[in-house]
């Protein structure tokens, strides 16, 4: 049965695969068009879904990147080098 959220229609399919209705620029619309008919994709559901999946992938990395960027690698560096000599013992949790 569909249900309405957000203004979006959604309806629930035995896979868990929810559908959706969104707009899409014309142009966007024409190179998934093209690449099922070239037999990339089987069809606009997973062309698009794959698109989703990918730039939802690539946002986590660039997170990922973000805090890593916020590391001072000399500190870093030297708290791994004090551990490894010995001197440090892990603390008690």
């Amino acid at each position: 049965m569909p249900i309405s959220f957000a203004g979006m229609t959604i309806c629930y399919t035995q896979a868990m695969t929810v559908k959706v209705a969104i707009s899409i620029d014309e142009h966007f619309l024409r190179e998934v068009d093209q690449l099922v008919r070239s037999h990339v994709y089987p069809n606009r559901s997973k062309a698009i879904q794959d698109a989703v999946a990918d730039k939802l992938a690539r946002l986590k990395k660039t997170r990922l990147l973000r805090e890593c960027r916020k590391l001072k690698p000399n500190e870093e560096q030297a708290a791994a080098e004090e551990w490894l000599s010995g001197e440090e013992q892990w603390p008690a949790f």
